[in-house]
């Protein structure tokens, strides 16, 4: 039988290491879905929100721990809103 990318997905969300580390990841996917919706490569975001591209990989990717005030940069630029919540870890 074939596996699906459904029965992927099942599977991996009972791992609670996948589970964190797609939470670790999810504002860089967000960020990159956003800027490739807008038709907009880093370079061009890095500008509208005054800052470098290399900033901007950085984010998409997880390795960097942006500021509040950088985050409203870049919401700004992709004419979008920031949603936050604290959950807790138990």
């Amino acid at each position: 039988m074939k596996r699906t990318f459904k029965d992927w997905k099942v599977e991996q969300v009972q791992d609670p290491e996948f589970v964190a580390a797609s939470h670790e990841l999810e504002l860089g996917y967000e960020i990159a879905r956003l800027r490739i919706q807008r038709g907009l490569t880093q370079t061009q975001l890095a500008k509208m929100a005054g800052t470098r591209q290399p900033s901007i990989a950085r984010l998409e990717n997880g390795t960097s721990d942006p500021s509040l005030s950088f985050l409203n940069r870049i919401a700004a630029a992709l004419d979008a809103r920031i949603e936050m919540s604290i959950v807790s870890r138990i």
